[in-house]
């Protein structure tokens, strides 16, 4: 009988439930991007802001079903990392696993630092120093002790983010009805007044849907997470098929509430658009309550972080792509050097935000802005190629298949390569796509300078860590 000692020895639990994999789905992509960044969006295009979000949602979906297709045939921690490396080859595995880590460590050195903040502004004796470095340490303990103990915690964090949108959604909806006491309803006065659907045009739309597309990621976390659960196949069917009705109920749908309730020229209004509906229908402390709300999605987002990024980190290490230290668990299942590694460098980034906050951290933060975008077309490559193998090999096991193949994959190809190249020519997101492009260029010369020579050869690999019992 032939036992994989090692693979048993450092095996990840499979202890999420299906409703903790959909509600990180669900709240996935919900945070400060669709609270705040709305507004700006509205302010640049008006009304047509509903289309931007609209044709976003849809390139997301697009990308989700691919991954979803490819999740279902091979569960896996390491996700589209994993893909590439078997549809594209070891170092586009390696390329992407890395990059994607590194943009994890950036997003959670800056919510870190919103949370010190915040917390700071709340409490003006609590430094804020000190309040940012408490906050990765919590969310470490709910990632240290169990998969399932940061599952149930992602998941109420998660429920408290979707009550909120969805207590935002139907005040809103009674708003335009006229049924919020002290409210007057402008029906769609402020849809086809002050300049019409399109006030400024019909570009600003195509530009919006480039910043929008960067804010809409979190969706794959579900993907990375239905590696740890209990009925794989099912999780990700579940969670993979949400993603269109959640996308469109909240983004689409907030927008549209957003902009049938609050003028384009209403500047101020627009700077925090969700406190500013919940003022305008009268309700006391409006702001104090969507401070909380985006306080818990901070949270939400630092506790995935930390999740994903050593999953990530775990996957690596078990292809070769980093040092073998990091693929050992601990006894609950936890790939704790994994973890410890990914804390040690928020800390790292965080200690840049405070020491050189419009130089160094800038740098960073712009070199890991363009890291979504490359997932996509990573993620699309490795499905066209993944999806003809299966075609061919066992197409019994395509339980979720993209639509239209291959004609829809080819043009998500497409629009995610305008989409990355549309930054340079974008003045604010020229810088992004520079040192995004750098560091992608680094991060494979890197492989190959470092890597590629010390690859052992997956049957040897086998071999060395099997024997018989």
């Amino acid at each position: 009988m032939v036992i994989n000692l090692e693979n048993k020895r450092n095996e990840l639990q499979k202890a999420l439930k299906a409703r903790h994999v959909s509600m990180i789905s669900i709240g996935g992509v919900i945070g400060g991007g669709l609270y705040i960044g709305s507004g700006a969006i509205i302010k640049a295009t008006g009304p047509g802001a509903i289309l931007s979000y609209l044709l976003a949602s849809v390139v997301v979906v697009l990308v989700m079903r691919m991954l979803g297709e490819m999740a279902v045939v091979n569960p896996d921690s390491g996700s589209f990392s994993t893909y590439a490396y078997k549809a594209i080859g070891p170092w586009a595995g390696f390329t992407i696993g890395w990059l994607y880590w590194f943009n994890w460590i950036i997003i959670m050195a800056i919510e870190t630092t919103l949370l010190g903040s915040m917390v700071h502004d709340w409490f003006p004796t609590i430094p804020m120093s000190l309040a940012t470095i408490a906050f990765p340490v919590v969310m470490t303990v709910t990632n240290i002790y169990s998969v399932k103990s940061y599952g149930e915690f992602e998941y109420w964090l998660a429920f408290a983010k979707v009550a909120a949108i969805i207590t935002f959604l139907c005040l809103g909806v009674a708003m335009i009805f006229g049924i919020v006491p002290g409210f007057k309803s402008p029906g769609i006065s402020n849809i086809m007044g002050n300049g019409g659907f399109f006030p400024k045009g019909f570009l600003p739309v195509l530009l919006s849907i480039i910043f929008i597309t960067f804010s809409l990621s979190g969706s794959e976390v579900a993907a990375i997470a239905a590696g740890e659960s209990e009925d794989p196949e099912r999780n990700i069917i579940k969670a993979i098929n949400s993603v269109v009705w959640r996308l469109l109920l909240f983004f689409v749908g907030s927008v549209i509430i957003l902009v049938t309730l609050i003028p384009r020229t209403a500047e101020d209004l627009l700077t925090a658009p969700y406190a500013s509906v919940f003022s305008m229908a009268g309700l006391p402390a409006a702001g104090a309550f969507m401070n909380i709300v985006i306080f818990i999605s901070l949270l939400s987002i630092l506790n995935s972080g930390l999740y994903t990024s050593s999953r990530m980190l775990y996957s690596l290490s078990n292809k070769g792509d980093a040092p073998t230290v990091l693929s050992k668990v601990n006894k609950r299942g936890i790939p704790i050097y994994a973890l410890m590694v990914s804390v040690s460098f928020i800390y790292v980034c965080t200690m840049f935000k405070f020491l050189s906050p419009d130089k160094l951290f800038v740098f960073l933060a712009n070199s890991s802005g363009g890291v979504t975008m490359i997932m996509y077309m990573f993620i699309a490559v490795s499905h066209l190629r993944l999806r003809r193998k299966i075609e061919k090999e066992s197409p019994e096991v395509l339980k979720v298949k993209m639509w239209l193949f291959p004609y829809l994959t080819y043009a998500t190809i497409l629009i995610l390569i305008g989409i990355f190249v549309a930054q340079a020519f974008i003045e604010d997101m020229k810088l992004q796509f520079l040192l995004s492009s750098l560091l992608t260029l680094l991060v494979i010369a890197a492989y190959f300078l470092f890597y590629r020579k010390k690859k052992v050869p997956s049957t040897e690999k086998e071999n060395k860590l099997e024997r018989v019992q």
